[in-house]
This record gives structure tokens, sequence and C-alpha cells, in this order.
């Protein structure tokens, strides 16, 4: 088995997670947060599609952790982000995590939205 380092370049990735929190690039954030390349914010929920939106055009897809369970996002939510060009992918936060640490190694244009669990 070989065993690559993996690069993130200027990005951090999502080190852990649990309940209530996660940890982004070794620093400890209570409660939803929206990571991307640009850092990490405070994420308000379905409603707050400002910070998101300033993203759109350093990414291409926005993965939404909908906690411990997925859950579909919200139907104007979902349309906010399209029509602004950034495709939305809903998925248990657990799973965002890892997808968003995965494709961020690969140097795609990726953030990702979390509930926690």
């Amino acid at each position: 088995m070989r065993l690559n380092e993996i690069d993130y370049n200027d990005a951090v990735p999502i080190d852990a997670y649990g309940p209530g929190f996660f940890r982004v690039g070794g620093k400890k954030y209570e409660g939803a947060v929206l990571v991307s390349p640009a850092g990490v914010v405070a994420w308000g929920g379905y409603d707050d599609t400002d910070n998101a939106l300033a993203l759109s055009d350093q990414i291409d897809v926005l993965f939404v952790g909908t906690g411990a369970e997925i859950a579909h996002p919200d139907k104007t939510f979902r349309t906010t982000m399209e029509e602004a060009g950034i495709g939305v992918e809903a998925m248990a936060s657990p799973a965002a995590c890892r997808t968003y640490n995965v494709l961020l190694s690969e140097g795609r244009r990726v953030a990702v939205a979390l509930l926690p669990v």
C-alpha cells in the first residue's frame, strides 16, 4: 500500500466534528459553519445566503451538511444558490465533511455549509 500526504494548498480541511462543533484547520467552531477555501464563518442556516453567494466566483458546488441525518435543504435556499451558478448537494454532515475534504484535496472549487450533528 502506498500512502500519499494530502496537500490542501492554502485551504484548510475539516479535522473533526462532534456534538455541536466542527474543528477546521485545528480550530474548534461551535454551531453551524460555512467552510470554504476563503475561510470559516458562522452559518445561520438556510436564511443565511450572503456568505455563500459571495463565493459564487470561487466555487462550483456547495455541499450542505444537514446534521446527523440527510434532509432536503430549503427550496428557496437551493434556488437562490443555483441561480447564482452554485450547485447544491445535500447530505448528512459527516458525509459532507468527508466529501469536502476529498474534493478539496483534488483542487476542486467547493465549499460546505454544515449543521452540527
